[in-house]
């Protein structure tokens, strides 16, 4: 079985990339006269989130379901309609760093640590800490970065799948 702490580096690395196709969105909007803010708020579609949300997602889910497997304390939550584009560089950059300060020894042998979270207004589940990380955070995290890559790629940020690898295989 894959230990716990191997999810922290799949999620640093998420906000590797999340921090990368910003960076690069943020260069495409400054060519054409658009505002950080403007792009912020960027839609893959009408009724979706916009592309900050998604950055918080990545986020809050990166270092918050790592800090509930671990039995930390969690981060406080971003809230993306709060923060311009250096204010996101900051969150991501502060994720990183509160999930290099996790150490194995955290994290690990904590599979079956029962966590209870109350899901919206929809449902409060126990699930052992392995099965938030695997089935539920690792999932979420993914789906909203790609949902940024998609976003930025629909307003014609010049990225592609390289993109989603900015430190390497």
């Amino acid at each position: 079985m894959t230990s716990l702490y191997s999810f922290v580096a799949i999620y640093v690395r998420a906000l590797e990339t999340a921090d990368h196709i910003l960076g690069k969105g943020l260069a495409f909007a400054s060519e054409k006269g658009i505002s950080g803010q403007e792009m912020l708020g960027w839609q893959l579609v009408e009724d979706m989130n916009p592309l900050s949300f998604q950055l918080a997602v990545i986020i809050n889910f990166s270092n918050g379901w790592v800090a509930r497997a671990a039995g930390v304390a969690v981060p406080e939550s971003v809230e993306g309609a709060a923060l311009d584009v250096a204010g996101f560089k900051a969150a991501i950059a502060d994720a990183r760093a509160f999930l290099g300060g996790i150490t194995p020894d955290q994290i690990n042998d904590r599979e079956d640590t029962p966590i209870t979270f109350k899901l919206g207004d929809i449902m409060e589940p126990t699930l052992p800490a392995s099965q938030w990380l695997t089935g539920f955070a690792t999932t979420n995290i993914h789906f909203h970065l790609s949902m940024a890559y998609a976003i930025l790629r629909l307003k014609g940020v010049p990225i592609g799948k390289i993109d989603l690898f900015p430190s390497g295989l």
